[in-house]
């Protein structure tokens, strides 16, 4: 069993989650890059090794159970257990999304992505993580899956566009986090939602304001928490969200 801490990132072949896992290598933890396109994922090992990160490449397509139960598999032989999981992997599902637009199969497409896909891998490394001392999920949320937010701007656009699959299927990913806090309360693993801010991704066009560095830092710091840290909260770099 290796001595470093273990975590793995998916979607983590570029953008925030490559960031998440060269942060958490800086640290010293031996970082899993989720990805499913292998060329991307060997492409991102390679840069983070040259920086002298610990990583490796775990094939993972979130909307697979196969997959996940492969990559837990490869994580067991690799290191034993699992000390982080970091939940990034989404996508926006294009537009249109205004709800009187928006194509059902698209609700589909991103809720079997940034839900279900969560689901999926959190339930396939759960044995992994329960053999660590001091284990986390972060699940990568957004501002925009607040209800909150979204009820005090139902009359402009401070909350972002609207989005009928993108957002909701965020407030669903907090719906389903307040879930797992509830069934694994009295456990050591703590979980929490993050918002990594309107960061310049693929995802938006790199219209976003912030770099994929400091988008990362919140999930970092969630994925590193003390044992006496906060769970069941949603954050961003401000602090807590409402949900």
């Amino acid at each position: 069993m290796s001595e470093r801490r273990i975590a793995l990132i998916t979607g983590a072949n570029k953008g925030i989650g490559y960031e998440i896992a060269a942060g958490l290598g800086a640290l010293g933890w031996s970082v899993g890059v989720g990805a499913r396109d292998e060329q991307r994922r060997a492409d991102a090992v390679a840069k983070l090794r040259a920086a002298g990160v610990d990583a490796f490449g775990v094939p993972l397509d979130v909307t697979d159970d196969a997959s996940a139960t492969a990559a837990a598999q490869l994580i067991e032989d690799q290191a034993g257990r699992l000390d982080a999981l970091v939940n990034n992997a989404a996508i926006t599902g294009g537009m249109p999304q205004e709800p009187t637009r928006v194509d059902p199969a698209t609700l589909r497409t991103v809720v079997e992505t940034n839900v279900i896909g969560v689901i999926r891998v959190t339930n396939a490394m759960l044995p992994l993580l329960r053999r660590s001392a001091s284990p986390r999920i972060v699940n990568m949320s957004s501002t925009v899956g607040s209800l909150t937010r979204q009820s005090e701007a139902a009359s402009d656009q401070t909350i972002g566009p609207v989005a009928a699959a993108y957002s909701p299927s965020k407030s669903f990913l907090n719906a389903v986090t307040l879930q797992y806090v509830r069934e694994l309360r009295g456990t050591n693993i703590l979980i929490n939602a993050a918002c990594p801010g309107y960061v310049a991704t693929d995802l938006n066009g790199f219209r976003g304001v912030r770099t994929p560095q400091q988008g990362a830092a919140i999930a970092v710091r969630l994925a590193t928490l003390p044992d006496d840290g906060p769970t069941g909260r949603f954050f961003d770099e401000a602090g807590v969200v409402p949900w």
